[in-house]
Formats: C-alpha cells, sequence, structure tokens
C-alpha cells in the first residue's frame, strides 16, 4: 500500500511524499517508530521510480519516497526557485515534517548530492547515506550544452507511451545499445496532453536545477558528511570508478559497493543486484 502525504517545502511550496506501507505479517512492521529512510530520486525523476526499492525496505523499515520540486505530483516552483539549497530544505522539511529523521538517506544522482549536502548541513536529521551514480566533480559548461541540445532533440509530442519506450529505449543518440529498461523510466515521467504524451516537467526547470551544480565541484561538502556513507555505481553509469574510490577515501566514513551490468540507472536497470549491494549496509546502520 501506497500512502501519499503532504509535505511543505522551502518558500511554502507544496510536495508529495509517498510512504509505502510494509505487509501486516512483518516483524517489525513499517510505521512511526520503525527506522526511517528518505528516498531521492534524480533529475526527471519522481518518486514512483523507487518503487521497487521502497517495497522490500518496507518490510522492517519506514520508507518514504519524495516527489522533488517541479517532480512527479509535487508543485512546480518559479524559475528562480530550483536552487540547491531549496533541495536541500525540502529534504529537510520532508523528514522533520514527517518524523522520519534521523533516517537513511538514499540518492540517485541528484537527489544523491541534495542527500549529502542534507548530511553535512543537519548531521542530527541523517543517520546514514547512500550515494547513487553521482559524481563529485564539476562537470563544466560543455555538459550543460550537450543537456540543452539533448532536450531539443526529443521528438515531442510523442504518439504513445510505446513511441516514448522506443525513443529513449533505442532511437535516443545517448543510447548505446537497446535499454528497455530505460525506456520504462522515461514513459513513467510522461502525462497525456491534448496533443500527445509530454513529460509531466517543464525541460527548461530542469536545466535550471542542473546549472545549479553542474560548474562546481562539490568535495568539501562531500567531506563535512559524518555518518556512515555507501558510494555505489553501475559500472557502465557516469560515475567512473577512479572518481567513485576517491570520494570514498574523502568520505570520513565511506564504502563502495558496484552493480555489473547497470548504467546510470542502478536500481530501475538491476533491481536485484541493487538491493544485494545496499541491503548489508543500510541493515547495519538502522539497526547495528
Amino acid at each position: 500500500m501506497v500512502r501519499r502525504i503532504d509535505v511543505t517545502g522551502a518558500g511554502g511550496l507544496r510536495l508529495a511524499a509517498w510512504e509505502f506501507a510494509g505487509h501486516p505479517e512483518n516483524d517489525p512492521p513499517s510505521g512511526p517508530q520503525a527506522p526511517g529512510v528518505l528516498l531521492l530520486h534524480g533529475l526527471m525523476g519522481r518518486a514512483s521510480h523507487w518503487a521497487s526499492t521502497a517495497r522490500w525496505l518496507s518490510e522492517r523499515h519506514r520508507a518514504v519516497a519524495l516527489d522533488q520540486r517541479g517532480h512527479g505530483q509535487s508543485d512546480r516552483a518559479p524559475q528562480e526557485g530550483y536552487t540547491r539549497e531549496a533541495y536541500v530544505e525540502d529534504a529537510e522539511a520532508a523528514l522533520e515534517q514527517l518524523g522520519l529523521g534521523p533516517a537513511v538517506v538514499v540518492g540517485h544522482a541528484m537527489g544523491a548530492l541534495t542527500a549529502w549536502q542534507l548530511a553535512a548541513k543537519r548531521p542530527d536529521l541523517v543517520r546514514g547515506l547512500v550515494v547513487c551514480d553521482m559524481r563529485a566533480s564539476a562537470l563544466g559548461a560543455a555538459s550543460q550544452r550537450e543537456w540543452e541540445h539533448w532536450f531539443k532533440a526529443w521528438p515531442m509530442p510523442f504518439a504513445s507511451l510505446a513511441d516514448v519506450r522506443k525513443w529513449f529505449g533505442e532511437d535516443d543518440p545517448w543510447v548505446e545499445r537497446p535499454n528497455p529498461s530505460r525506456g520504462e523510466f522515461y514513459a513513467e515521467v510522461m502525462h497525456e496532453t491534448s496533443d500527445g504524451w509530454r513529460p509531466v516537467f517543464e525541460p527548461e526547470q530542469m536545466l535550471k536545477s542542473r546549472e545549479t551544480w553542474v560548474y562546481d565541484a562539490h568535495w568539501e561538502e562531500l567531506a563535512q558528511v559524518r555518518c556512515p556513507a555507501l558510494v555505489v555505481r553501475g559500472l557502465d553509469g557516469e560515475l567512473g570508478r577512479a572518481e567513485s574510490q576517491e570520494m570514498v577515501r574523502v568520505l570520513p566514513h565511506g564504502r563502495y559497493a558496484e552493480v555489473a551490468d547497470a548504467g546510470h540507472l542502478v536500481h530501475y536497470d538491476r533491481p536485484q543486484a541493487w538491493r544485494t549491494a545496499i541491503e548489508p549496509f543500510l541493515d547495519g546502520v538502522l539497526t547495528g
């Protein structure tokens, strides 16, 4: 069962949080007293992308996934409202208003950056951290231009969800080989409009969000994380092995895991291998 809980984020923005309830036969049950886990999706993602992870987490923990500002069913902020500070304050508000903290915060890509910035800012709210396929180094202007061109290449509107799956899973120039899970990932962020299928987010707002981190490195904040932290990468993802291992070295209590045959969407590409990679760490932090 999934229950929606509205949270008031930075600037009074309404955010949708989704709590995944455990099965009645589980002991201990999911509930307010169970150890908390907050799941933060990446750029263009939504809380539902964590569904498979949240379901097994909810068997023993209180698992909540947040639709971040401008994503999923959360409200859109004004153009100037997509700052790093706002994203971090939103996650902080979710932990406080839901009574989840101190929680383990699991983040993918942009959500991982938000997670470690939150852990550095509010160590009282974060007892553990999972960083999934997010780089700490600056990506630069060329990377941002590539994304601008990529958004313009989308053949919108899409005539059907099948077309969405095919383009993102096969035809997208960024796809090196057919990737059905990538197609499914993007199909999940589309909604039907009067002229076809379009993303639930505004591409301009996604670029605005991205430009707040791509020009800067984030090693200093990573070094300020005092809780146990696990850095996870897909072998075919965007985070290279050398950088990921340097991130582990910089983290005061860092550990490393990798998932074979997975790309950037590690938890979506290989859900069982993802579980195998992170579950021992979560168990140690939450029940150890």
